[in-house]
């Protein structure tokens, strides 16, 4: 196979998959990694694909259109449901604080929530609060700011000077992308002003990403992965995403 071939098929083979591993494709294509890299960074340039470390994403992974909650909330629903599960074992003891971010995933976090388990919740997210607010065990407060249509929640210089104030044991956090080299990231700067205070006033830092985020860079970066405490997420990761994370400090847990 000729190297514009080679790199046409692989081209088309990320685009299919969404992201494929250096070695992988170097197993497929039976050529080392180093040729693999050579043809990854032809195609980068051809705007065919973007590299990420340790192999490729479609070019459009680097998302700068922002999908709203409801089409968020369909996509990857049973490894969703699995993620929101196993973070119920991160919740901390009764009488907490914990705070919860917008994201179709800690929208299903919040209705698993034990009703038998006393916490006090801060959340911007509007479906959050609104799940919340029948929980009898669940001290509910909601953030101020102006509500975004796309995602439900509030954002804006109130919402961030509130949570420069404030102190919670855990936050459960979303994010549109997960990689290295940028971090835990999202489109929208105004989200990712409250996405970093969350990060900072809380005691430990808990992402909930499925395996689609991982690889993918939004452009506004929150938080980097060293200021992360866990990442839950599926077993559809990468295992040499999942190694890198875990050598940066941060626990990654799959369910």
């Amino acid at each position: 196979m000729y190297a514009e071939e080679r790199q046409q098929a692989m081209a088309q083979l990320v685009a299919e998959h969404g992201r494929l591993s250096v070695n992988v494709l170097a197993e497929r294509y039976d050529v080392t990694t180093e040729t693999v890299r050579r043809d990854l960074s032809s195609l980068e340039r051809m705007g065919l694909v973007r590299r990420v470390h340790g192999g490729a994403v479609p070019s459009d992974s680097l998302a700068v259109i922002e999908s709203g909650l409801i089409e968020r909330d369909q996509a990857n629903t049973p490894q969703k449901e699995r993620i929101a599960r196993a973070a119920l074992e991160l919740l901390p003891p009764a009488g907490s604080t914990v705070l919860m971010d917008a994201g179709s995933t800690t929208n299903r976090l919040a209705s698993l929530l034990p009703r038998d388990h006393r916490l006090v919740v801060l959340t911007h997210a509007v479906p959050v609060a609104a799940r919340l607010a029948g929980n009898p065990q669940v001290e509910l407060h909601l953030l101020p700011g102006r509500v975004r249509a796309t995602t439900q929640a509030a954002v804006g210089a109130d919402t961030v000077a509130a949570l420069e104030r404030l102190r919670a044991d855990v936050v459960f956090l979303g994010s549109n992308g997960v990689t290295a080299e940028h971090g835990l990231s999202t489109p929208d700067h105004d989200e990712a002003a409250v996405k970093r205070a969350m990060v900072h006033c809380a005691r430990q830092v808990v992402a909930l990403a499925d395996a689609s985020k991982v690889g993918v860079e939004a452009p506004v970066r929150f938080a980097s992965l060293d200021e992360v405490d866990v990442l839950v997420t599926d077993t559809g990761i990468d295992p040499a995403d999942q190694a890198t994370f875990a050598a940066s400090g941060m626990e990654v847990r799959t369910a």
